[in-house]
């Protein structure tokens, strides 16, 4: 039994290391494959976690490098997790594709803007997070969460990623559901809607374990009930820790695995000899060949 992971940060953007670094922890994980996937560069000022555009050349050679000093040992992919900013960037943008990646992961940080023109951060502290639900939204926040998963569906229709990156992650500010209960109908329904246009793409869904292991959320993104909602469209899934430390590589996968299995999948998807493709899996890991 062996892991596989495609979402991990490195020194190129705001990981703690060095890519080497982090193929060498992989491999003595034992992991089957390993993504890099550093934060794409974007065109915002003052944006200290993504990649600088002058280094995305250095960032593909370097990860095609470990890929083939660790070919007998580990299958090494060269991802980027790209932000979809409407009329600006995205996972088909034209430097993206011309990067020749082997997958990209699509994630919304930035819903709309500031006053001051600031893109606005979801995900960043929580004074960031009230500043721009009140200049944005007026402190509405269902018309915010609402205008982040309509983005994650425009990004899914216009330039839709390999793997959509924690499809949930704006309820990391809603620790004790301080601002909403995803219980409530306008919420549930805003899932279901991006759930049912994610079904009739390719897309396969990340379950993302760092909202656990960084005590900021109590559940995987996304939360157990979309993952439900998940299996019965039967829409593919694959476990990912969005590691920016070399030892949260595999963090929580066991409490990811024994969670899917729970809701009752038999299967997670993995790029593995160059292509996507679905495994079974435990607690242990996945039904994949190790290499010596």
């Amino acid at each position: 039994m062996s892991w596989t992971n495609y979402h991990s940060h490195c020194k190129f953007c705001d990981g703690s290391d060095q890519a080497y670094v982090y193929a060498e922890e992989a491999v003595d994980l034992g992991l089957a494959a390993y993504g890099f996937s550093s934060h794409a560069p974007t065109p915002f000022n003052n944006i200290p976690w993504a990649m600088e555009a002058d280094n995305l050349r250095s960032y593909v050679r370097e990860v095609n490098q470990l890929k083939d000093a660790w070919k007998n040992h580990i299958q090494i992919y060269c991802g980027l997790e790209v932000d979809y900013v409407p009329g600006v960037m995205g996972p088909k943008s034209l430097f993206i594709r011309n990067a020749n990646l082997d997958y990209t992961i699509g994630s919304i940080h930035f819903v709309d803007a500031l006053e001051d023109g600031r893109p606005w951060e979801i995900d960043s502290t929580g004074k960031v997070f009230e500043e721009g639900l009140e200049e944005i939204f007026g402190g509405n926040v269902e018309l915010a969460v609402s205008r982040y998963y309509e983005l994650t569906r425009q990004m899914i229709l216009e330039e839709c990623p390999d793997v959509i990156g924690h499809i949930d992650k704006i309820k990391m500010q809603n620790a004790g559901n301080k601002y909403f209960s995803e219980s409530e109908e306008w919420y549930h329904n805003e899932m279901i809607i991006t759930l049912d246009l994610i079904k009739h793409s390719r897309a396969i869904v990340e379950v993302n374990t760092r909202g656990l292991y960084k005590k900021k959320a109590n559940e995987t993104y996304p939360s157990q009930w979309v993952l439900k909602e998940l299996y019965k469209r039967n829409i593919p899934v694959t476990i990912n820790s969005d590691a920016h430390h070399p030892s949260e590589i595999v963090a929580e996968f066991e409490f990811a695995a024994d969670l899917l299995k729970s809701v009752g999948f038999e299967y997670v998807y993995n790029l593995f000899d160059g292509k996507w493709r679905p495994f079974r899996f435990d607690k242990n890991g996945l039904a994949l060949p190790i290499r010596a």
